[in-house]
């Protein structure tokens, strides 16, 4: 077996790595670990996060312990933790921090007061009846749009209001609602509770499903001024833009994601009670503030959102949510502290060869796919050659000079959202600023954007199991090489092949090239559908919503081994294969607690570890490395086997 099999703990040899490779290299580590108390799961993804995060209290603290100017960087840092960390002054303000926005939620009349206090609230942090974002136009990717997405819920998804397995979770909920409405004193808590989750529930009748929302086509809706005023007369857009602080053009052009919901949206404001929306508001402000308010808020808001929803049975230590907040308001300023102390040169110029093998044994497997015309190659390798890698951090780190800190915990978290809200809508109207990176370089996790067509690899994921100097190349192509294909491959997944190189939507396949390609992607949703969790028997992956992340596992770990083919200079031997695919595995080890395993089998559009790992059942290159044979777990017939890229 792998050099890994010796090297790791956690293996177990009464599972064959041919009837299942996720049980094989992780079964007695899944057996024994205990997942801790503060996490709703663990594993390498998760340790690399603790390990980022002590790095970053550190930074803090020997900031803080240089008494720097509060109008500099490292003063705002530093004056931003303290904050966090003084809980004796957060005791003391109560509530009161809050009070000017409860005043104003008691203060509305009427939908327009309604809207008006919206914008108010999303400015600074808070989460109204729709979510809002800039990004770039997909079909004219040098210009940015507002663009609004269904939003208004308490509870992770809308199958949660009518689903009869979430039916505890929604007593739970309301339960929670009362008990923070209750501790802000509020008149018939109880009561109050129970009108909110019913305004909730019709707001989540108007909702897509969530696999549906994942279509690029569907969800482009370029939609003027008039036609938003149209789709949802009964919302008072101007107030609503006055107050967020977003200039009146803003609303010009704007993308709809789910017309139908705004339209849904403006009949349901017709519906309630204009008293019944102060209620619902004053649990949005209490909600979103929570986190920061004294500790009674603070457990009743982990109790439901941690304990019920994902199973965490402690808080976190409060210097960790101290940490996480600086990240959040402050995260670039930290970020650039990070890499001077934890990112070698080294692992830059690594990765760069890495990238480079990545992209061109993408081109090699472009080169030899059997159902794609030469006409769709040469678009796609026009795509491949433009694509964008940035590795590590950002070439220029974001300025923080407008933002204020002070010692007022909350007025430090809504002065800081309020910068952001600025910092985004002063998007519109300028050109794209292509060098944004958007994860922090102490971030461990990766990503592509189609809009901008770059992949991105911070330097917080550049470390074992998926990447070292000190490794063998076989372990870093199943770690980051793998990762880097899967990233590459979002840009040919079921949504990113649809965007050229420019980053636009458009469609640069044959119609008989998108048949075939098509044909191959509900195989994968098929194959991906029959999955049950080993944890939850009886439930089942939802193919449709996972198939793009399935795509980019497939594609990631296909190309990645090309790729080690490429670094080697010849075919990889049974041994380097094994070891490459087992640190693959390696990498999905992971352990969540039974709620949080519900709940992302519902939301998440990434499978659960052990499918990801085991994805390796479609490449010939694992049934040849493993010699896998009829009737192993994971065996599957070579006309079975899902090869797309």
């Amino acid at each position: 077996m792998s050099i890994l099999d010796d090297a790791r703990p956690g293996f177990d040899h009464a599972i064959r790595p041919q009837d299942d490779l996720f049980g094989h290299v992780n079964g007695q580590w899944l057996a024994t670990e205990e997942i801790p108390s503060d996490r709703s799961s663990w594993g390498p993804f998760v340790t690399l996060a603790d390990q980022a995060e002590e790095h970053v209290r550190a930074i803090i603290e020997e900031l803080a312990a240089a008494a720097p100017d509060p109008t500099t960087e490292p003063g705002k840092i530093a004056a931003l933790y303290a904050s966090f960390m003084d809980e004796a002054a957060v005791e003391a303000r109560g509530i009161e921090p809050i009070r000017p926005l409860l005043d104003a939620v008691a203060s509305i009349h009427d939908t327009r007061d309604l809207a008006a206090l919206l914008g108010e609230l999303e400015r600074v942090g808070g989460a109204g009846l729709f979510g809002s974002y800039i990004d770039t136009d997909s079909k004219n990717s040098d210009r940015y749009l507002f663009h609004i997405t269904q939003g208004g819920l308490g509870l992770p998804d809308e199958s949660y209001y009518r689903d009869e397995k979430f039916a505890e979770i929604r007593t739970a909920y309301v339960a929670y609602l009362a008990r923070i409405l209750g501790l802000a004193e509020v008149e018939d808590a109880e009561g109050a509770a129970e009108r909110i989750m019913a305004i909730d529930t019709k707001l989540a009748a108007g909702h897509w499903e969530r696999a549906e929302t994942r279509d690029v086509q569907k969800t482009y809706n370029l939609t003027t001024r008039a036609e938003l005023l149209e789709l949802a007369p009964g919302f008072d857009w101007a107030a609503y833009l006055t107050n967020l602080g977003a200039k009146p053009e803003t609303l010009d052009e704007v993308i709809v994601r789910q017309p139908s919901f705004l339209a849904h949206l403006s009949g349901v404001l017709g519906e309630v009670p204009v008293e019944q929306w102060r209620e619902w508001l004053v649990s949005r402000v209490l909600r979103s503030a929570a986190p920061y308010l004294p500790a009674a808020f603070v457990e009743a808001n982990f109790d439901f959102y941690g304990r019920t929803l994902s199973g965490t049975p402690e808080l976190r230590a409060r210097w960790k949510r101290g940490v996480s907040l600086v990240e959040g308001a402050l995260g670039e300023a930290v970020g650039r502290e990070y890499v001077a102390r934890h990112f070698p040169p080294v692992a830059k110029q690594m990765m760069d060869e890495l990238v480079a093998n990545l992209l061109a044994a993408y081109r090699s497997s472009i080169e030899k796919l059997d159902w794609m015309t030469a006409e769709t190659k040469e678009r796609a390798y026009e795509k491949l050659a433009t694509f964008r890698p940035k590795i590590g951090y950002p070439e220029k780190f974001r300025d923080y000079t407008g933002l204020t800190i002070g010692d007022d915990l909350v007025a430090n978290v809504q002065a800081a959202a309020a910068f952001e809200s600025d910092r985004q809508l002063a998007k519109i109207g300028s050109p794209v600023d292509r060098d944004e990176w958007f994860m922090l370089p102490q971030t461990v996790n990766a990503y592509y954007n189609p809009g901008t067509n770059e992949i991105c690899f911070p330097a917080g994921i550049l470390q074992k199991p998926f990447f070292s100097p000190d490794a063998e190349a076989a372990e870093n192509y199943g770690g980051i090489g793998a990762v880097i294909g899967h990233e590459i491959g979002h840009g040919f997944d079921d949504q990113g092949a649809q965007y050229d190189g420019a980053g636009n939507l458009n469609d640069w396949w044959t119609a008989a090239d998108k048949e075939a390609f098509q044909v191959k992607s509900k195989a994968l949703i098929a194959q991906y559908d029959g999955f049950s969790p080993r944890n939850l028997p009886g439930e089942h992956v939802n193919g449709s919503l996972t198939v793009g992340e399935n795509i980019g596992d497939l594609g990631g770990l296909t190309i990645g081994h090309t790729a080690f083919a490429i670094a080697l200079g010849r075919t990889p031997t049974a041994e380097e294969s094994q070891t490459l695919f087992s640190n693959w595995a390696y990498c999905w080890r992971t352990k969540r607690r039974i709620e949080q395993e519900r709940q992302y089998l519902t939301i998440d559009p990434h499978s659960p570890p052990e499918f990801r790992a085991n994805i390796v059942r479609n490449l010939d290159e694992f049934h040849d490395a493993f010699g896998t044979q009829p009737g192993d777990g994971l065996w599957l017939d070579p006309a079975d086997r899902v090869r797309i890229w």
